[in-house]
């Protein structure tokens, strides 16, 4: 896990151009990646008129600061919080969120309940060994700390209020389209469309420079993605990476369908690879080709190519 951070952390910092328009009805805090350690994703402010929406609270202090130091920049209460999926770089800052604004109801889906059970509990028993054994270095140990906190504390990462289907909702004022998509990136992803600014927060149903699939039931995530095709927006925040317009969004789509379609087939899996490395070039930096191909090439082994049982794991 901590090598896949690594390479998350650079690849990240090599994402496509910005779509730039003026954030009057939302300022997003931009996630960050540090080589050798966890990601943050992004996280987005709604302004709404009895308040603040928060949409994810990232993993590290640092990013829960900025998103601390937005609501007392504004002078205004955060009136709710989502999280578009259970990843811990999407929800660790949750506790912490709250207790800053306790009458904040929480929104997100139940999948969190079968990743307690499952992902997340692997994931501390083996942070736990490679921590005993002295696999961790120094300079990363609070990191796995908190994370161990988080598994601690998990009703911080359950919601208040379940996201069991797609709904209409009047949050603080502010009209939403609130959308489940099941078995896509996770068990139960959240994504937001605001009617009246064309506006999509997609979480990690979109993300630069590579789909991240540990827990991704792919055709699931292919429906979803249609969906949001099907939705008139003009300007998508998916959960790391730049800002994306209809055609940036469209071209990435069509990379990963693409690069489903080849994982699912008999291809050489370096043609899958290469396929996109070739189709989201937009969407990767110079130089990153080798960290590419290694989690292309690990997605492609791990989820698309692994055994029925495995692939059917998060389906």
């Amino acid at each position: 896990m901590k090598a896949l951070f690594a390479a998350l952390a650079a690849l990240l910092a090599a994402a496509g151009p910005a779509v730039r328009l003026p954030p009057t009805n939302f300022h997003l805090v931009p996630g960050t990646m540090a080589p050798g350690r966890g990601p943050d994703g992004n996280s987005v402010f709604l302004v709404a008129p009895r308040g603040l929406i928060l949409v994810d609270t990232g993993r590290h202090p640092e990013h829960r600061d900025r998103l601390l130091a937005y609501a007392r920049e504004r002078g205004l209460p955060i009136v709710a919080i989502f999280n578009t999926h259970w990843h811990l770089d999407h929800s660790t800052g949750n506790a912490e969120m709250r207790a800053a604004y306790p009458a904040a109801p929480l929104y997100a889906s139940n999948a969190i309940d079968g990743a307690l059970a499952g992902f997340l509990r692997d994931s501390r028993a083996s942070a736990e060994r490679a921590l005993a054994t002295g696999q961790i270095p120094e300079a990363n140990r609070a990191e796995v700390r908190r994370f161990f906190a988080v598994m601690d504390h998990p009703e911080a990462l359950r919601p208040t209020r379940p996201v069991t289907r797609s709904a209409d909702m009047t949050i603080g004022g502010r009209r939403l389209r609130v959308n489940l998509a099941p078995f896509a990136a996770t068990e139960g992803d959240v994504w937001i469309y605001d009617r009246a600014h064309r506006l999509v927060i997609a979480g990690d149903l979109v993300v630069a420079p590579v789909p991240f699939m540990d827990t991704a039931c792919p055709d699931g995530w292919r429906g979803a993605l249609d969906a949001i095709a099907a939705t008139p927006f003009v300007l998508l925040i998916p959960g790391h990476g730049e800002m994306m317009d209809r055609a940036q969004f469209l071209a990435w789509r069509a990379a990963f369908n693409a690069f489903l379609d080849c994982g699912a087939s008999d291809r050489p899996r370096a043609d899958c690879v290469a396929g996109w490395r070739r189709d989201a070039a937009r969407f990767i930096g110079p130089g990153r080709e080798a960290m590419i191909d290694e989690m292309t090439g690990y997605y492609i082994d791990t989820r698309l190519r692994s055994a029925p049982e495995e692939r059917a794991k998060y389906c």
